[in-house]
C-alpha cells in the first residue's frame, strides 16, 4: 500500500464512520493497543486478509488522533506478528493525515491448509478468531475442527457407524450400486463381496459408513434423527411473520429417509407450496403449467445441500433447512463452503470434496448432479424463468442458497419515494415492513437491501437495537 492509498482509505473510514469486514481501526494514541492478536488472527483466517489502521479512534466517532510513536508501534506490531502461529507476514505503511501520523498494517491471508492462524500465548482453542462483519469473534470448536479436517484429509462421510450393522441396510440397493460401479471396471469383478464393500466405502472394517447409512439404510434417521430436512412455509418475508389467522407457518414438515427419498419428498413439498400459472401458447394453443420456481434449480440445490453439507459430530444435530417465504426460497446447508472454494468460483472451478464417498454415490442416483453441474443448472434454470440469479452465501457455520420469485427489474419499476421522504417517515422508528409499505415495495428484503442499508452506511438511519441487527423487534430511525 502506498501512502496516498492509506490517506484515501483513512478518508473513507472517517467519512463513513464505520469499520468493515476487511478494515479495522485502532487508536494507539496512548500506547500499544490491547488484544491486537484477535484481529491478526481473524484477518489471517479469511481469504481476503485485512487492513488495520492505527491512529483513528472509533470511540471518538472515528476521529484522527495519530499514534504515540510510529517506530515503537511498528516494532511492537512486528513482535506480535511473530507470536502468531503461523507467523503473520504483515506489510507496514506510514502516512501524514490531518496533521497526524497514521499507520496501516496489511495482514495477508494464511493458506487454507495452515489455518487456523492463532495466538500462541492463548493456544489454538482460545487464540483462534474469525471475522464476522466488523467484529473479531472467537472460533467455535467446529470452525477449528473444519480446518483440522481439511488439513488431515478427514472425511466424515466415511466414518463407521458402530450401531448400524449390515442387517439395517437394503441389500438390493447395495447390490444394484455395486453392479453399476462394476461396469467398465473389470478389476472389481475379482474382488470378494467384503472387499468390494470396503473399496466402495460402504463399510469400514466391516462396519457401515455414514455414507452407506444415508443412502442404503432402511431408516437412516433411526441412527441420526437430525440428519434430515426441516421444511417450512412462512406467511411473510421474515421468520416470525404471521398470517391472517395468526399462524406462523402455512406448512411445516420434517423430511426423513435416504438421500434419494429426501430429495423427492422435499420436491413434493416445494410443488405443494409453489404458485402455478398456466400459459397458453398463441401459436399452438398448447397449455403449459409454469411453477413459481424452476423445479430443476430446486432439485440441484437440495441435492447439493444433502451431499455436500458437513456431517461431522459438531453438525450432525443440525438438519438441512428448506424455508419458503413470500418473496424467496432459502436452502440452508450446515457447514460453509469446503476447502479453498470461494463463492466466485462456484460452478467454474473443481471443488475440494468434503464428502467424496457421498459424491461418488450421488453419480448413480436418479436425477443427481453430474460432474459439478449443479450450480450451472441452477443458474441456467433461473435465467430461463426470467428470474434473478441464485444468491450464494457463506454465513457463519452454514451455506445458504436463495432463489427469488420476482425479477429485480419488477421491483425497480415500482414508483418509490425519495430518500428525503423516507428519512422524514423514519423520524419515528419504523419496522422493515412499515418501510417497505411506505415505499410501495412489495418485497421487504428488496426494500431493506436497496434503501435502508445504504442509508445506514451513510449514517442517515440507525437501528434501535444495534447490538442485535437481526432482531425481529428491530426498528430504524433517522439520525438527526
Amino acid at each position: 500500500m502506498l501512502s496516498e492509498e492509506l490517506i484515501e482509505l483513512a478518508d473513507k473510514i472517517c467519512k463513513q464512520k464505520a469499520k468493515e469486514q476487511t478494515i479495522e481501526v485502532k487508536s494507539a494514541l496512548m500506547g500499544f493497543p490491547k488484544r491486537l492478536y484477535d484481529t491478526l488472527s481473524s484477518f489471517s483466517n479469511q481469504d481476503s486478509g485485512g487492513i488495520i489502521v492505527f491512529g483513528i479512534d472509533e470511540d471518538a466517532l472515528f476521529s484522527v488522533v495519530g499514534v504515540y510513536n510510529p517506530q515503537d508501534l511498528q516494532k511492537r506490531i512486528a513482535e506480535q506478528c511473530q507470536q502468531m502461529e503461523p507467523p503473520v507476514r504483515a506489510v507496514f505503511t506510514m502516512a501524514e493525515y490531518q496533521g497526524k501520523t497514521i499507520c496501516a498494517v496489511e495482514v495477508p491471508p494464511v493458506d487454507y491448509a495452515e489455518r487456523p492462524c492463532f495466538y500462541r500465548g492463548a493456544g489454538r482453542t482460545k487464540g483462534s478468531y474469525i471475522r464476522v462483519g466488523d467484529a473479531d469473534l472467537p472460533m467455535t470448536d467446529y470452525e477449528i475442527y473444519s480446518y483440522e479436517a481439511f488439513r488431515k484429509h478427514l472425511h466424515d462421510d466415511e466414518r463407521p457407524v458402530e450401531r448400524a450393522g449390515l442387517q439395517f441396510l437394503d441389500t438390493e440397493k447395495i447390490q444394484s450400486y455395486i453392479e453399476k460401479m462394476r461396469l467398465g471396471r473389470p478389476g472389481f469383478s475379482r474382488l470378494t463381496q467384503s472387499q468390494t464393500l470396503e473399496m466402495l466405502n460402504i463399510t469400514r472394517h466391516g462396519i457401515p459408513t455414514l455414507a452407506a447409512v444415508l443412502n442404503f439404510c432402511l431408516y437412516p434417521q433411526g441412527f441420526f434423527p437430525q440428519l434430515g430436512i426441516t421444511a417450512i412455509v412462512v406467511p411473510g418475508t421474515e421468520i416470525g411473520d404471521v398470517g391472517q389467522d395468526s399462524a406462523r407457518f402455512i406448512d411445516n414438515k420434517r423430511i426423513g429417509g435416504t438421500i434419494p427419498e429426501m430429495v423427492e419428498e422435499a420436491l413434493n413439498f416445494c410443488r405443494r407450496n409453489m404458485k402455478v400459472k398456466t400459459i397458453i401458447s398463441k401459436e399452438t394453443g398448447e397449455r403449459k403449467d409454469v411453477t413459481e420456481y424452476p423445479v430443476d434449480a430446486l432439485r440441484e440445490a437440495i441435492l447439493n445441500a444433502l451431499i455436500h453439507r458437513d456431517y461431522s459430530i459438531h453438525t450432525e444435530g443440525t438438519p438441512v433447512q428448506l424455508d419458503f417465504f413470500a418473496d424467496r426460497v432459502e436452502i440452508h446447508s450446515p457447514g460453509i463452503l469446503y476447502g479453498r472454494m470461494s463463492i466466485e468460483e462456484l460452478g467454474i472451478a473443481k471443488p475440494d470434496l468434503r464428502n467424496p464417498a457421498l459424491a461418488l454415490m450421488a453419480e448413480t442416483l436418479p436425477a443427481a448432479e453430474h460432474r459439478y453441474s449443479g450450480i450451472p443448472t441452477m443458474r441456467n434454470a433461473m435465467k430461463e424463468y426470467g428470474l434473478p440469479q441464485p444468491k450464494f452465501e457463506n454465513r457463519r457455520n452454514e451455506f445458504v442458497v436463495t432463489f427469488f420469485n420476482k425479477a429485480e427489474e419488477e421491483e425497480k419499476a415500482v414508483e418509490i419515494s425519495s430518500d428525503g421522504d423516507l428519512l422524514a417517515f423514519c423520524h419515528e422508528p419504523r419496522t422493515r415492513q412499515e418501510i417497505a409499505a411506505f415505499l410501495g415495495v412489495k418485497t421487504v428484503f428488496y426494500a431493506f437491501e436497496h434503501y435502508v442499508q445504504p442509508l445506514i452506511a451513510a449514517n442517515k438511519l440507525a437501528m434501535t437495537k444495534p447490538d442485535k441487527p437481526k432482531s425481529k423487534n428491530q426498528k430504524y430511525y433517522t439520525v438527526l
